[in-house]
């Protein structure tokens, strides 16, 4: 076994944790919020404003009842729980300790019954390809060194025909005014810290590791949040945040 990677606790998996593709700052950030994430009106309150426009733009897109969906970088599982009591059988992967054991906590005072793992998506992709109905990673792929990768092994994971969806930040000058500066320092939407601009992700670049990850591009929004009113829609610009639909070809 090499010096980063370790086995995964869970019944009658031997799977390991390859974390070459990790940012140990980006996990400890998420780990000091791990506690919080659940606080409606705390600091994670924007994410559980816009959740149900992201369970809606995937629930209108692939269905969820009786299928196998997985969610990449699930946190303490809130995009996971919705999705579970639409129906959907639900696996949630993340690489923080502290926020699987809280969504852990979280879905047994509500009854869901998620199968929660510790591991990298490019691991359980190793032992796992082809068997989701559909594969979800939102929110993820501008916290990892190498984005790309995620999506490739997203694209092993999801069956051919399956559903594919992502959600990041746009990388330009408006972005960094409003998801950098506005978001976190001025309206203090979200934590000092938790985005990097540099890691922001345009809509093309995205695309292009779809393209040779052997998907195809179905759909491109924009999602907007106004902070004021707490409204919320999908479609327009792509300026600062937007949502991408793959699909697996057959």
């Amino acid at each position: 076994m090499r010096g980063d990677e370790r086995l995964v606790g869970g019944k009658n998996d031997n799977m390991m944790i390859n974390s070459t593709n990790v940012d140990q700052d980006e996990i400890r950030k998420f780990e000091a919020f791990a506690r919080k994430w659940w606080d409606r009106n705390g600091d994670f309150k924007s994410l559980h404003d816009i959740n149900p426009l992201r369970v809606d733009y995937i629930r209108g897109r692939t269905g969820l009842k009786d299928r196998a969906v997985l969610d990449v970088g699930c946190g303490a599982g809130l995009l996971s729980e919705s999705l579970a009591a639409l129906g959907a059988r639900v696996t949630g992967i993340d690489m923080g300790e502290a926020p699987l054991a809280v969504a852990r906590l979280h879905q047994k005072k509500n009854g869901y019954q998620i199968d929660y793992r510790q591991v990298t998506v490019e691991a359980y992709a190793e032992a796992r390809a082809g068997q989701y109905d559909a594969v979800i990673c939102m929110e993820l792929l501008e916290h990892v060194p190498r984005p790309a990768s995620v999506v490739s092994a997203c694209a092993r994971l999801v069956r051919p025909g399956g559903d594919l969806f992502f959600a990041t930040l746009n990388r330009n000058l408006k972005s960094f005014v409003m998801a950098i500066v506005g978001a976190e320092y001025i309206l203090r939407l979200l934590p000092v810290g938790t985005h990097r601009w540099s890691r922001f992700i345009r809509p093309d670049e995205l695309k292009g590791w779809g393209k040779r990850a052997g998907l195809d591009c179905v759909d491109l929004s924009g999602l907007h949040y106004n902070p004021f009113t707490r409204h919320y829609w999908v479609g327009g610009n792509t300026h600062v945040n937007y949502l991408m639909h793959f699909q697996r070809g057959g």
